[in-house]
């Protein structure tokens, strides 16, 4: 702790030395019956008009009206309104303040320093969200400002058990993190252990929520154990659930734990539908899992090793649609899975004005001209494309990766050892998978292990009158979601 020195102009010398002499560090001395009162601010962070409007104006007033205290420092104190005013007594905490947007007003003769709220709205407004969007929900999502994020989940869980643990990580950002889940609902050993890996890290900065991941869970698989989401309504079931929230300053994204594997086949939709279609939508986004990530890799057996596998007039249309080309299914396969990979990345990447042009032009121009040229055949074509549209199905970023990983290693093991080899490789992959655990927290649950109870709301999907408990992979502590009533 650095004592704050009795001396408001060396104070301020002090802190402009100590940014540089910056431009955008403001200060000013008033005299008040003999004793300096400093006046510091980053024009860059804070509201000028504010600054004029209360704070300038009412040290004027304590200036002029001799009536109030002896003590300058008191005197400013009580006669300064804002929500947010308090006192300090650490020179260190300066930058921080100063950063956030606060102003800090000194005085001679005082050791403590006036703290005021004056920060400029340097945020967005709440606007819909773009990575997550829906036909029937919310239509709201969390934006840069730390608070407004606090302020959705608040908005639609209004219980006091909704509570908040806050840290501040990075040597150099000081940026607020908030632990937030639902006492009485979330497991507290879960909480602990978040909180104990979070106080580990030491590093310069922290500037999105995805430099924690690293850091809460261990990276044995390119599946994603964090789910990251921009929604509200997403965060406020979870909370419900027993999980836990992360959320980070300055970062429009929440994380949340423990995830598992089920959680992807889900979207925030299926609260509001009819449970029978969400049921048939589960199951047509679990098969076209299945296929983005296996038919690429079964064409390649069945035409490479097992040709017995399939009937003989499609293995003679096959063999004719292959005819003239020069490369191998393998090549054919890696070479147009590759360039679909390389134009959903640039579909992603390009403004939004340019990507739906280009990926047409890509998608129909290239395929087809791939297919003029003789160097693959149509059915290779159509087999990526299916996959490809498959795989669109899913919109996080870090699980269509992981299903693209996985996608070329059984393209591969088919290239090696045809349909044993993609049955070796599953079998690797579902262990992989069953191995993997999340804050003590299974990531195939509930399927393994095995819980009947929370089947309910997993692949098939009940009735909401008919789900009277939280899933139990998660918390079990108040598991009752609701109460029959009799």
């Amino acid at each position: 702790m650095e004592k704050i020195i009795k001396n408001a102009k060396k104070i301020i010398e002090k802190t402009k030395k100590l940014y540089g002499n910056s431009p955008d560090l403001n200060t000013r001395i008033i005299n008040i019956r003999g004793t300096n009162v400093g006046i510091l601010f980053l024009e860059s962070s804070s509201q000028a008009s504010t600054i004029s409007d209360f704070i300038v104006k009412g040290t004027l007033y304590v200036k002029a009206n001799k009536n109030l205290f002896q003590n300058i420092f008191e005197s400013l104190k009580n006669n300064l309104f804002n929500s947010q005013l308090f006192t300090i007594k650490d020179y260190s905490q300066f930058p921080y303040f100063l950063s956030s947007g606060f102003t800090i007003i000194v005085t001679d003769n005082s050791n403590e320093a006036i703290i005021m709220e004056t920060r400029a709205n340097l945020d967005r407004g709440v606007t819909e969200s773009t990575s997550e969007p829906i036909l029937r929900g919310s239509k709201d999502s969390f934006t840069e400002s730390h608070s407004k994020n606090l302020g959705l989940i608040r908005k639609r869980i209004k219980d006091p058990s909704l509570w908040f643990k806050e840290l501040k990580l990075g040597r150099r950002t000081q940026t607020r993190i908030s632990i937030a889940y639902i006492n009485g609902i979330a497991d507290n050993k879960k909480i602990k252990e978040i909180e104990k890996n979070l106080k580990k890290i030491n590093i310069d900065g922290i500037l999105d929520s995805g430099n924690l991941k690293d850091y809460l869970v261990e990276n044995k698989s390119v599946f994603p154990q964090i789910q990251s989401t921009e929604r509200p309504d997403t965060v406020s079931q979870a909370l419900l659930q027993g999980k836990v929230v992360i959320f980070t300053e300055n970062c429009p994204f929440a994380l949340i734990l423990p995830n598992v594997f089920i959680d992807y086949l889900h979207t925030p939709e299926d609260q509001n539908q009819k449970s029978s279609n969400i049921t048939f939508t589960r199951i047509l986004r679990t098969v076209a899992l299945i296929i983005t990530v296996f038919t690429p890799a079964i064409y390649i057996a069945v035409t490479t090793y097992d040709q017995n596998t399939i009937p003989d007039k499609l293995l003679i249309s096959l063999a004719i649609q292959r005819e003239g080309v020069p490369f191998p299914t393998f090549f054919e396969i890696i070479l147009l899975t590759t360039i679909f990979e390389i134009l959903r990345e640039s579909d992603l990447r390009s403004p939004s004005s340019m990507s739906a042009a280009m990926s047409i032009v890509g998608a129909l121009v290239l395929g087809q001209a791939a297919v003029d040229a003789g160097i693959v055949s149509p059915i290779t074509v159509i087999v990526v494309a299916f996959t490809s549209i498959c795989s669109l199905v899913f919109t996080d970023i870090d699980f269509m990766n992981g299903i693209r990983s996985w996608r070329f290693i059984f393209i591969l093991a088919a290239s090696v050892l045809g349909i044993i080899g993609i049955l070796s490789f599953a079998i690797i992959w579902l262990v992989k998978l069953a191995s993997l655990e999340n804050l003590n927290t299974s990531y195939l649950s509930p399927f393994a292990p095995f819980s009947k109870e929370s089947q309910n709301d997993a692949i098939y999907k009940a009735p909401e009158n008919k789900i009277l408990t939280r899933p139990n992979y998660i918390s079990k502590l108040n598991p009752h979601r609701q109460r029959r009533i009799k």
